[in-house]
């Protein structure tokens, strides 16, 4: 498939100052006047300019996020081990909201078809749910992952997209969205009914300070995903002014580093999307800055992982915890013997369907071992039924 028909090529003028050896911006190979060879990349970055789902008036290309972005990605040093990264430059806006999402959609397809995981710099939030039709495909279940302030699953009929995407992705059919993982959000932000949706439906929730005192602990939450998004409105306003309205509270810009990192380190995780940033609110460029530590720290994740998925193989090591009451009367724990990781294998209340081996923390184990069911537990079982 010939994807530069929906790309807009980048002005190599803007960044054939960024070459310097060791750095990404030498190693990565960008569309200027050929499309790049995304099919052997491990890595495609792309932009999308469209902010509609913020402002409705607005013009689908608005602002252009990812320059920005890419020229400090680009003066990064490289890390240690390859890099096969392309840019495929700026995707075309639809000529609706809509036929933006359904590009971004056949693009994410396309990308995670190929074993070529797409980061998409935006735009507004709601794009997550363009990047989320791009798994329908799979025909199976997928997990995701959501950082921001808030929950964009506002009701009001009256609010833009980027603030009830998640209501779109939770009502679309066919529904193959096993699990939602939501990081960061401050209650003040959030609607009641929301997080009641939320627990009904079995979905975890870690506000703010919880990340802060213990971003470890989102470690599973983020092995988990398929995909990941990450609003910019979720670090605070000192570390990524580039968003509006400022939030003086939220994650530091190493907190969001460190998720990032998580992100890339993890063995089933296809795509990450990075929204709402507006560069005409970012005069010193630190919210560029920002994004692109972030990107550079998924790219080294990506570069370390470990394909930790048989669990029968001899690099795990089982332990088996066993418990006083009929439910559950054992509980399995896996750990990794070259990363220290842990799962935790989930048994179904019917026996028409079969178990799941999710991943948990160390935590988790020794909440089992003192005779108590861990919430991961409790969770999975519920949405497995």
């Amino acid at each position: 498939m010939n994807l530069s028909i929906f790309f807009e090529p980048l002005n190599e003028d803007v960044y054939s100052t960024l070459n310097k050896p060791r750095t990404l911006g030498a190693y990565i190979s960008r569309f200027v006047s050929k499309s790049p060879d995304w099919r052997s990349a491990d890595i495609a970055i792309f932009g999308v300019s469209e902010s509609r789902g913020r402002k409705e008036d607005a013009s689908a290309t608005a602002n252009m996020p990812a320059r920005a972005v890419r020229q400090r990605l680009y003066s990064l040093n490289k890390g240690a081990g390859r890099c096969r990264i392309v840019d495929l430059g700026n995707l075309r806006p639809g000529i609706t909201l809509e036929d933006t999402y359904l590009r971004l959609k056949e693009i994410v397809e396309v990308l995670i078809s190929h074993n070529t995981i797409p980061i998409i710099i935006g735009g507004s939030h709601d794009l997550e749910y363009g990047q989320y039709l791009g798994y329908e495909h799979l025909e199976r279940v997928v997990n995701m992952v959501t950082v921001d302030s808030s929950v964009d699953m506002t009701e009001d009929v009256s609010a833009t997209p980027n603030k009830k995407q998640l209501r779109q992705i939770l009502m679309h059919e066919p529904n193959y969205l096993f699990s939602l993982g939501q990081i960061g959000h401050q209650s003040y932000l959030v609607e009641p009914e929301v997080m009641a949706t939320l627990e009904k439906l079995h979905f975890e929730a870690y506000r703010v300070g919880e990340v802060h005192s213990g971003v470890k602990e989102m470690e599973p939450v983020v092995r988990l995903a398929d995909l990941l998004t990450f609003d910019i409105s979720a670090i605070r306003h000192q570390d990524a002014p580039g968003y509006e309205p400022a939030n003086p509270f939220g994650l530091t810009g190493e907190e969001a580093c460190q998720l990032c990192w998580y992100a890339g380190l993890n063995d089933n995780l296809t795509s990450l999307g990075i929204y709402e940033y507006d560069p005409e609110l970012d005069d010193r460029e630190l919210t560029a800055m920002t994004i692109a530590t972030m990107i550079w720290y998924f790219i080294e994740g990506y570069y370390h992982r470990k394909n930790e998925l048989d669990f029968t193989s001899k690099q795990f090591t089982r332990y088996a915890v066993a418990f006083n009451s009929d439910q559950p009367d054992r509980m399995n724990f896996y750990k990794s013997r070259s990363s220290e990781k842990w799962w935790l294998e989930v048994e179904p209340l019917s026996s028409e369907k079969s178990s799941r081996i999710v991943p948990c923390s160390y935590e988790d184990y020794l909440q089992a071992i003192e005779g108590e069911v861990p919430n991961r537990w409790v969770l999975t079982q519920a949405r497995i039924g």
